[in-house]
This record gives structure tokens, sequence and C-alpha cells, in this order.
């Protein structure tokens, strides 16, 4: 993935800022990534069974996909995704819990290591996570087509 900037933004030559915003741009794109596989997934192999809120008498596969969802999902549960994801955001404020990698040269690097896909090759690392740069863009477009 070849660097481009076209709007300018790196023009100062701020190395902090610039590792902030590939920070985010990798958290944006492992998001999507998620979002996309969560919006395509249920089109393929069908909804969980069972009911998403029992009180409501409401069952997973009564959720269609996409914005329809905003006014089918009981006002309880939009709070609980909501709290999650103000939990995801606070832990990169980093609260002193991820001290170490935090501080790393490495952009998004949180010291976990998939058993398939970690390496400790500089070469095929540096490919690896370019792919997951790549692959991040895309699913940012994807998802907002979708």
């Amino acid at each position: 993935v070849g660097f481009w900037d076209p709007l300018g933004l790196s023009k100062d030559g701020d190395a902090e800022t610039f590792r902030r915003r590939r920070q985010t741009e990798i958290k944006h794109g492992r998001i999507s990534m998620l979002a996309t596989m969560g919006y395509i997934t249920p089109e393929f192999v069908g909804k969980f069974p069972g009911y998403l809120s029992p009180s409501a008498g409401l069952k997973f596969e009564d959720v269609p996909n996409g914005l329809a969802a905003i006014s089918k999902v009981p006002a309880a549960g939009w709070g609980q995704m909501v709290l999650y994801a103000l939990y995801c955001e606070a832990s990169s404020l980093n609260f002193g819990y991820f001290e170490e990698a935090y501080n790393k040269n490495t952009p998004g690097d949180y010291g976990w290591k998939p058993p398939l896909l970690a390496t400790d090759n500089p070469e095929l690392k540096t490919k690896r996570l370019n792919a997951e740069l790549a692959n991040g863009r895309l699913a940012m477009m994807a998802i907002i087509g979708m």
C-alpha cells in the first residue's frame, strides 16, 4: 500500500499526528470489516434461533438487516450496544491498561498474536499489515454502501 495523501494532511511532518491517524484508520478498518461480515453473514447462514427480547416477543429472525433494524431493536438493546461501543472507545484512550502496547512504534499492535496470522518475520509482518490496511479501507467503503 503506497503512501496516499490527496488532501495534504501530513504536510506538516508531525510524526505523532500521523501515528494517531494511522491508529484511527486501523481501528475504523477493523470495525468496518466486522460490520461488513455482520451484515453479509446472516444472509447466507441464517440468524440465531430464539429471542432477542423475550419480554417483547422479538425473535432474532424478525430483525431485518441494515437501517430497518433501528426501529425493531428495543431501546434497552441499543443502550447495551452504545455502552459497549463506549467501553471499546475508552479502552483506546489508554487508562494505563495497554501502556506498553500503546507506546510501541507500530499502530494497532496490541501484543495479541492470532495463531495462524502472527509472525516474527518483519517482511511478512509488513506485508500482512499493509493487507489489513487495504482490506480495512475497502470494508469502510463497503459498509457505507450497504
